[in-house]
């Protein structure tokens, strides 16, 4: 079937409106969007800097790109053999020499100040309201609860839930507005844990107890992935972050504690029906 003009442009409207309002949705969930190329929305103060901090980045390349464009557009335009047929014979200039020298500081200056504000802000893991240590395995994670009682339980891939390749059995459950102090480790190989609208990503290395923190300041789910190639099945170790209410937190720490819970003597038990 034949469309016109009018009707091909109007498909091709609705296409673009269905993608954008598609992508804004997923946005707002954690997830990556289709079509995205800008970064996760921001859920906590360490990304919102590490938007802004991009977005400066994004302006000073931009603007170095064009100036440097528009230089050989000079040279090529100004001081080709026909329009220029006897060159210059000017050896030094101490103007352009200081220029040259001084201006790339001052922009390595202005690039270096909020990064290393950003690297601080990162590292100097606050006072923490709630502690959790995530473990990884061949192929998934185990969350661990030190502050809430005596529980650990398996969280993996959910083949029946979306978003695909992102939903989980049993998603690490954390209060909203609080300090999260994130501590990893890995049981077999080196893994990394990564949930980009937080802007964390921190290897888990056996033997070894790395930690990183994060404050969400908004409900909703929030998705990562392991992030270092770590054997067949790497794709397939998602991490699902649920932010709730303090009211929500505290109903599901009770319930997490009967479901969880550790036979006396016995190591961490894991969820009802996940094997080890």
């Amino acid at each position: 079937m034949k469309m016109s003009k009018g009707q091909l442009g109007a498909c091709l409207l609705g296409t673009a409106v269905a993608l954008v309002s598609g992508g804004s949705a997923f946005a707002e969930l954690g997830q990556p969007a289709p079509w995205e190329f800008r970064l996760q929305e921001a859920a906590t103060p360490v990304m919102e800097n590490i938007t802004w901090f991009h977005g400066l980045l994004l302006t000073i390349i931009t603007v170095i790109t064009l100036f440097v464009l528009a230089l050989l557009v000079t040279v090529v335009i100004k001081f080709n053999a026909r329009a220029n047929p006897v060159p210059s014979r000017t050896t030094h200039n101490t103007l352009l020499e200081v220029a040259w020298t001084l201006i790339p500081v001052l922009i390595l200056v202005t690039i270096a100040v909020p990064s290393f504000r950003l690297l601080f802000l990162e590292l100097d893991v606050p006072k923490a309201d709630l502690t959790v240590k995530a473990t990884g395995k061949q192929w998934y994670w185990s969350y661990a609860y030190p502050d809430n009682g005596k529980f650990e339980f398996d969280s993996l891939l959910a083949q029946d839930k979306q978003p695909r390749l992102l939903g989980v059995d049993n998603e690490m459950v954390v209060p909203v507005n609080k300090v999260v102090r994130v501590q990893t480790t890995g049981a077999d190989v080196i893994h990394s844990f990564a949930v980009p609208a937080f802007g964390i990503k921190i290897d888990a290395i056996p033997g070894r107890l790395n930690e990183t923190w994060f404050k969400a300041t908004k409900v909703g789910m929030y998705y990562g992935q392991c992030s270092e190639l770590c054997g067949k099945d790497h794709a397939f170790m998602p991490i699902a972050v649920r932010v709730v209410s303090d009211q929500e937190f505290a109903a599901w720490v009770e319930d997490a504690k009967k479901k969880f819970a550790s036979a006396p003597g016995s190591t961490y038990a894991s969820a009802a029906g996940v094997s080890q």
